[in-house]
């Protein structure tokens, strides 16, 4: 039997759903939402921006990361120049504690209340998950933050462990939908990579799991992976859009117009009402300075600053006059919750949500 599709315009479904009933859009309403019209672009944005006003709140988040390993990862996802499999400029370096600790210190200073820790493996070893427990410990010693981390694949017990030191919230994409997964990574599956997000959630922490716009895959599967993502409820979804690495399989696919990013995003706001939806890497090539801004009234509502893990961002007063402007933009008398720089508030998405609004 063929469920009958509702035959409504997509905007007035997605007002229905989205914004009146906090429900996110189903897959098939999700392909419409990606396909719709130039000249409706604009109105999209400001439907998935009152979603994301509405169930999220006015605050955008800052947050840094760095790399505790970077380079020489065994496996092959397409996009990455960390992967050793690779003939990329990118080269194994580990950092120490004190240069984590460093790293964490201008991280608050800037105002972030986040702090990741990110290592380029497979999954962590006994010794890796001895260095990131001592960071943590460092860390935590001398600076006001929470700390997420992004080690791999984890079985239930190294999720036991990272919940132990103090590790709020485990970063561990999809990076694209089930379906196209298979084109972007052979060394290891999707299903491992959901297995690691149950193991985590099992152990207490947040999850934040999203991907990468643009690494070839259709429409229809765009839909899908935001689908996917909407299903494992995710406290963050971080939107990447592929940045070409040089020695990588991906290295001549094309960068994703403004346009169609800025569609992505709204779409998946409209797919998850409620999550944190953060611009991470590649944002400033999809979108440049002012399709971020658009992006931040489009649903968008955190920001990665600064630089990536092995690309250059834009630089960190970059984001945080972004994030000005947007929050001047506001409505006339909208109650922002206006927070100085340094100061922590929570948010009501989770301890790590801590925002910046005025910069």
């Amino acid at each position: 039997m063929t469920v009958p599709t509702d035959s409504r315009d997509i905007l007035d479904i997605a007002r229905e759903k989205a914004l009146d009933q906090g429900i996110g859009l189903a897959q098939e309403e999700i392909l419409r939402v990606l396909e719709i019209e130039d000249d409706r672009l604009q109105e999209l944005l400001d439907l998935a921006h009152q979603v994301r006003i509405k169930h999220c709140g006015v605050d955008v988040s800052l947050e840094g990361i760095i790399s505790l390993k970077t380079g020489g990862c065994p496996e092959d996802c397409h996009f990455c120049s960390q992967s050793g499999l690779f003939e990329s400029p990118v080269r194994a370096v580990t950092l120490d504690i004190a240069e984590l600790v460093e790293a964490a210190k201008q991280s608050e200073k800037m105002g972030a209340s986040e702090f990741c820790i990110v290592a380029a493996v497979k999954g962590p070893s006994p010794e890796l998950l001895g260095q990131v427990a001592e960071a943590v410990t460092a860390i935590h010693d001398e600076v006001d933050i929470s700390i997420s981390a992004s080690l791999g694949i984890l079985t239930r017990e190294q999720a036991h462990q990272l919940a132990q030191m103090g590790v709020k919230r485990y970063n561990h994409n999809f990076e694209t939908a089930e379906s196209f997964f298979p084109n972007v990574v052979t060394t290891h599956t999707w299903q491992e990579r959901k297995d690691t997000l149950e193991n985590v959630r099992a152990e207490g922490m947040e999850t934040c799991c999203g991907g990468i716009i643009g690494l070839g895959e259709t429409l229809e599967q765009r839909a899908e992976f935001a689908a996917q993502l909407a299903e494992v409820e995710p406290h963050e979804v971080p939107m990447n859009f592929l940045d070409p690495r040089p020695g990588t399989p991906f290295a001549d696919r094309p960068l994703v117009p403004q346009g169609e990013a800025l569609r992505a995003v709204a779409a998946f706001r409209l797919a998850m009402p409620s999550t944190q939806l953060r611009f991470a890497g590649g944002t400033e090539l999809a979108l440049g300075d002012d399709g971020t801004e658009a992006g931040l009234l489009g649903g968008a509502n955190a920001i990665i600053g600064g630089n990536y893990l092995t690309t250059f961002g834009r630089p960190m007063e970059k984001d945080r006059d972004a994030v000005d402007r947007v929050m001047e933009g506001a409505k006339p008398g909208m109650n922002l919750n206006i927070t100085p720089v340094g100061e922590k508030v929570n948010s009501g998405h989770g301890a790590l949500y801590d925002t910046i609004k005025s910069l």
